[in-house]
């Protein structure tokens, strides 16, 4: 066979690609070097609970098109992302808002407590952040700093605040209304039976090649196709000539538990640096789940090494300037398009992933 797409990578930005262009009459092989299709957005079914393996993917947008083109693969519940976060014996909602400060300080009133965080950040004096903590701290005072920031982002980057430049928090959101809704988007949920069943639904009438390297196979294979869609590691691409991208990872820790009910939300942070993970996921709760057994993830951030699995894009100064070099070499590379978020070395919202992928078959028509 040969094919007018390779298509490398199963996951949302290569498989919206794939439908559009089978629905124009184009031949398309898609391989993906994991055992199933979906990339980090796979569910596997676990006693009746969709089980989101690569941590908790919550679909929201304010895209009403994207919304529409989402909703046409599977029907969305509608699943509000209203976090909560553990800070020893103490239990505070996400994001900040009133409810939080409320549980904080004792305090009713939005003013009291904007008067509460205004005197924090007073009192700290701190004109010209240094590093993270002290910007973090000129944001949103100690209290909240301590609490909910400090201990969470010190694991997500395994490092000191002190060590970590301020530029990665250019903002906190602090909310003087009591909704713990977590996310401002219009649109919001999570599709009813699992994300699976979408990219399955978007690569009918494509051929699939799993546990499939792309290397190897382009090697064997060099004419399979007239164009290739290229979304795994940027770096590996060009075989690291220009020097090695990082990246964050993360362990998960999966755990079928005979109770009904763990933690009585989908989403918990556990925000002390002492605890190794950064949160507990109970999946059940993504689908208001009725099953009498109930399923956890704890997620471990850890350094990330050359053949571990990437999650993300660490975008400081030293990365920037290398992929720079990379994607000016992409830029002259002829019949590929790099994309997603290990193609473009970008961290993306499902949403954007869709959008960019639209945006990428528009280009090529």
């Amino acid at each position: 066979m040969h094919y007018d797409y390779l298509i490398v990578g199963a996951g949302l930005f290569g498989s919206v690609f794939a439908h559009e262009m089978m629905k124009r009459g184009k031949k398309c092989l898609v391989i993906d070097k994991r055992a199933h299709v979906a990339g980090n957005i796979y569910c596997e079914n676990v006693d009746g609970i969709n089980v989101h393996k690569y941590g908790a993917h919550i679909f929201h947008t304010s895209n009403k098109d994207i919304w529409e083109y989402m909703n046409q693969f599977a029907e969305f519940n509608n699943y509000i992302n209203s976090p909560m976060a553990v800070y020893q014996d103490e239990l505070y909602n996400l994001p900040f808002n009133m409810n939080t400060f409320s549980k904080m300080w004792g305090i009713k009133t939005p003013q009291e407590a904007k008067d509460k965080i205004a005197g924090q950040i007073a009192e700290l004096g701190i004109a010209d952040p240094k590093n993270l903590e002290e910007q973090a701290l000129s944001l949103v005072g100690r209290d909240v700093y301590e609490k909910l920031v400090k201990g969470y982002t010190e694991k997500q980057w395994g490092r000191d605040c002190k060590e970590l430049p301020a530029f990665i928090i250019k903002r906190l959101p602090l909310r003087f209304v009591y909704d713990n809704n977590y996310f401002n988007d219009r649109f919001q949920g999570i599709p009813m039976g699992g994300y699976t069943q979408i990219v399955e639904k978007m690569l009918e009438g494509a051929d699939v090649l799993l546990n499939t390297d792309y290397f190897e196979y382009r090697r064997a294979n060099p004419d399979i196709a007239e164009k290739t869609i290229y979304t795994g590691m940027l770096d590996q691409y060009f075989d690291f000539k220009f020097g090695v991208l990082e990246y964050r990872s993360v362990r998960f820790e999966h755990e079928t538990l005979e109770m009904e009910n763990y933690q009585g939300n989908a989403v918990v942070n556990y925000t002390e640096r002492e605890i190794p993970y950064t949160r507990i996921i109970e999946h059940k709760h993504f689908e208001f789940g009725t099953q009498p057994v109930t399923v956890i993830s704890r997620e471990y951030p850890s350094e990330w090494k050359k053949g571990d699995e990437p999650y993300y894009p660490v975008n400081d100064a030293k990365n920037e300037e290398i992929v720079k070099r990379y994607r000016e070499a992409a830029a002259l590379e002829q019949n590929v398009i790099f994309g997603g978020r290990l193609g473009e070395y970008r961290y993306y919202d499902m949403d954007k992933v869709v959008e960019a992928a639209l945006t990428a078959v528009r280009t090529e028509l």
